[in-house]
């Protein structure tokens, strides 16, 4: 996975990742970085986005909190 373009597709809107987690089970998730959208699902919230070597914290947009993955568990990135 180019992290660069993930970082860069997150930011602009909503990515459905599918990532395997470190329990070994695999995860599908709808996330973004981009402000505008977490502002709107997340009023009055913070902004807990951070890229730290291979983590990612996003905003997840089905239960609209904070979670982290590694780059590296990526599977796909579908831009939605």
């Amino acid at each position: 996975m180019d992290q660069a373009q993930l970082i860069n597709d997150l930011a602009k809107g909503p990515v459905v990742v599918t990532f395997t987690k470190k329990d070994g089970s695999e995860r599908i998730m709808p996330c973004t970085i981009n402000e505008q959208i977490i502002a709107i699902k997340n009023p009055g919230g913070s902004s807990d986005y951070s890229h730290y070597g291979d983590t990612l914290t996003v905003f997840d947009l089905e239960i609209n909190q904070w979670r982290s993955f590694r780059i590296s568990s990526v599977k796909t990135a579908v831009t939605i």
